[in-house]
């Protein structure tokens, strides 16, 4: 409330700057992070020119995905005025102007693609197919139940298969795919399931919560949950490009502890439900994910 406030007593251009900020959503930047994939488990880490194009390919996802959270709010502008926390983003306060915002829109749109296809020809492609999707999902898939998830996971894939034109990788494992795939699974899954419980029993504001419940998204976690665990354990064993030792298998231990802290945060202390959000706060996970990072790395380059 006391931010809101803070705003509210901004000079109108100061308002609309900030706004347009807070709607570009750098928060959520967090989740191009997984471009980074294919240049660190093809061996390339520590190479300058994967690592700068790498750099420029993230750049250009959060350009892009910013673009999309611009739409994303002005469709959903009146549905946000209804819901209990939405309400505040700064479209649907008034802070940031439908036309402004449409504008920057198009010109992150049109910037980030023409970046992309100058940088490599592939990637533009994939970017161009993220833009794509991120649309259709706005527009309409979002409002179908399961699909809405499968959708947003299909975008977490894309931002993987983003890196590996940028690094000519030849020895990325089809395995990370598929723990990549489930884990923006469990992401969009325990976002649905934080939005039910911030609802508390009021009339959904999104179509397809409509269909869902917490007894049925605390299974479906469940099954995901126990799918990675699996999938990565295989990796860890069957990727070709592991050393064949199988030392990659000490690193099963941080990943099996992430998720049953994000299920104990969900569960026991009712942090929430979204994984990437949690990760941004709670130490126990950032401590993990960075012991998983170091163990992973040394793994890969000293095996």
């Amino acid at each position: 409330m006391e931010s809101n406030e803070a705003v509210a007593a901004l000079p109108h251009v100061g308002r609309v700057a900030l706004g347009l900020l807070r709607s570009m959503r750098p928060k959520q930047w967090t989740k191009n992070i997984f471009i980074f994939a294919a240049l660190v488990f093809d061996g390339k880490l520590f190479q300058p020119g994967p690592l700068i194009n790498t750099l420029i390919g993230f750049t250009v996802l959060c350009l892009l995905s910013s673009a999309v959270y611009l739409i994303n709010d002005c469709a959903d502008v009146n549905a946000d005025r209804a819901h209990p926390t939405k309400r505040n983003r700064p479209i649907a306060r008034g802070d940031l102007p439908i036309p402004f915002a449409v504008a920057w829109a198009a010109l992150l749109t049109v910037v980030s693609l023409a970046v992309a296809f100058a940088v490599n020809l592939a990637f533009g492609a994939i970017a161009l197919a993220y833009l794509a999707m991120s649309t259709l999902y706005t527009f309409r898939i979002k409002h179908v139940v399961i699909l809405d998830v499968i959708f947003l996971a299909a975008g977490f894939v894309l931002r993987v298969a983003a890196g590996t034109p940028l690094v000519d990788a030849e020895r990325f494992s089809p395995w990370l795919y598929t723990c990549m795939a489930l884990l923006a699974l469990l992401i969009g899954f325990g976002k649905r399931r934080a939005e039910l419980v911030e609802l508390g029993g009021r009339s959904a504001t999104r179509a397809s919560l409509d269909h869902y419940s917490l007894p049925l998204l605390d299974q479906i976690i469940a099954i995901v949950t126990g799918a990675l665990i699996v999938s990565y354990t295989f990796y860890t064993f069957f990727a070709p490009q592991l050393p064949p030792n199988h030392t990659m298998m000490l690193t099963i231990p941080f990943v099996v502890y992430a998720l049953f802290r994000y299920l104990y945060l969900v569960h026991a202390k009712g942090e929430g439900g979204a994984p990437d959000e949690l990760a941004l706060k709670d130490r126990p996970l950032q401590v993990t994910f960075v012991l998983w990072a170091l163990a992973a790395i040394a793994v890969l380059y000293t095996g």
